[in-house]
């Protein structure tokens, strides 16, 4: 049982890290519409970008409507890393003590 707690951990362990890059990616591109290093009008990396959020929305939404508003800056990716971290070192340490 503990060989399949393991996989499972590593299996949700990849998952989180693959989260957590396209919350990084969602972050750059963000910067570079911005700060006009890209033009929004480049139909690629809009429609990227697009995507991520559409993707990232549904679960960064909540924890946008839990923080308080501090303007144009959004702590909630940042908060959603530290908490998918968390989680992992929880689990982490639970199946290690098995």
């Amino acid at each position: 049982m503990t060989a399949t707690l393991v996989t499972l951990y590593e299996i949700l362990s990849m998952l989180a890290n693959i989260f957590i890059m396209l919350i990084i990616v969602q972050f750059v591109i963000g910067l570079l519409f911005a700060f006009n290093v890209v033009s929004p009008s480049n139909q690629f990396l809009m429609s990227f970008y697009d995507a991520i959020n559409r993707l990232m929305d549904p679960i960064l939404r909540p924890v946008r409507n839990l923080l308080p508003q501090t303007g144009a800056i959004d702590f909630s990716p940042i908060v959603v890393i530290i908490v998918l971290n968390i989680v992992l070192i929880v689990l982490g340490n639970v199946i290690d003590n098995l």
